[in-house]
């Protein structure tokens, strides 16, 4: 059957697909991050609310330390990132908790868990910058907690990401991602500049989900953010000149040959990607792990990846 995937990469079946942040329902980021947000609502939630010491609550003195506090207000260097891990009641942890798993289990097996948690953390840190600045405008005082910020930038990557993935609103009706989580933010914008949903941060929402939108549209390469830093750092953006004072611009249209076969070779990065060697590449991963491979080999399996899917 000449199959879209036969067609471009001459394959006869296609690979099997190794993820490297680990495949299964609770990748590692995803299981540590559920148990320490509900280790720490157990802590601060339950067991130190009906303690004190000389009169003062213990769980008013995490809340004092830890929340997310205004500028003016009893603020503290870390809270920004120290806010995400308190919860104000079990359906606040419960449904934020839901959400990162929903959406940020695949997002994880797909980048990673270092990329996936410090992805995670930004998000959170952005959406309490967001309400340092914007809180304080609408009239929002109090201490901030809760890890929304950083669920609704998972929620973006994963509309990014998978924009017409079917989600199941009371496992029942289907929206795709990209509608589900704009009408997400389009509430979040109203209930913000309206003032309606007193006690919700929304705006801190919205900077999650800024920040979210900013990173995949670099991630994705919408905008071409890896190019201008290449460029900034390299000053005025144009290769150094060579021993004959050339710059790249000059061998651009440069054509290798291979010896044996008298033939072109193929530019880096399309090159035909066989069975054998993506059956190569994951037997080295079954055998050392997704680490030990090469950036070309990692290049292959990603491409590999996005032709079948």
């Amino acid at each position: 059957m000449n199959t879209p995937w036969n067609r471009t990469a001459g394959l006869r079946r296609p690979p099997r697909i190794v993820l490297p942040g680990g495949s299964g329902l609770f990748p590692p980021g995803i299981r540590t991050l559920l148990i320490a947000n509900g280790v720490i609502y157990l802590l601060t939630g339950l067991l130190l609310a009906p303690l004190s010491i000389e009169g003062v609550s213990l769980s008013g003195a995490v809340l004092r330390v830890l929340a997310l506090w205004p500028l003016d207000g009893g603020f503290l260097p870390w809270q920004p990132l120290s806010y995400m891990m308190l919860h104000g009641s079990f359906f606040h942890l419960l449904f934020n908790m839901l959400g990162l798993w929903m959406f940020g289990m695949e997002l994880e097996n797909v980048w990673g868990t270092k990329k996936f948690i410090v992805y995670y953390t930004l998000g959170g840190i952005a959406a309490g910058l967001t309400h340092l600045v914007v809180g304080p405008l609408v009239g929002q005082l109090g201490p901030t907690v809760g890890a929304s910020g950083a669920v609704f930038a998972v929620l973006v990557a994963f509309a990014m990401l998978f924009p017409d993935r079917p989600i199941y609103i009371y496992f029942l009706l289907p929206v795709k991602a990209k509608f589900l989580v704009a009408g997400y933010i389009a509430l979040e914008l109203f209930y913000g500049v309206s003032g309606s949903g007193e006690g919700i941060a929304h705006f801190a929402h919205l900077g999650g989900a800024f920040f979210g939108f900013l990173y995949m549209t670099g991630e994705l390469n919408h905008i071409p953010v890896r190019s201008w830093w290449a460029a900034l750092r390299s000053g005025s953006g144009a290769a150094p000149p060579g021993r004959h004072g050339r710059g790249r611009e000059d061998v651009r249209d440069a054509r290798f040959y291979d010896i044996r076969t008298g033939g072109p070779v193929p530019p880096r990065g399309e090159e035909e990607i066989t069975q054998e060697t993506v059956d190569r590449i994951l037997d080295k991963i079954s055998a050392e792990g997704y680490q030990s491979l090469s950036e070309d080999e990692k290049r292959i399996l990603n491409e590999a990846s996005r032709k079948i899917h």
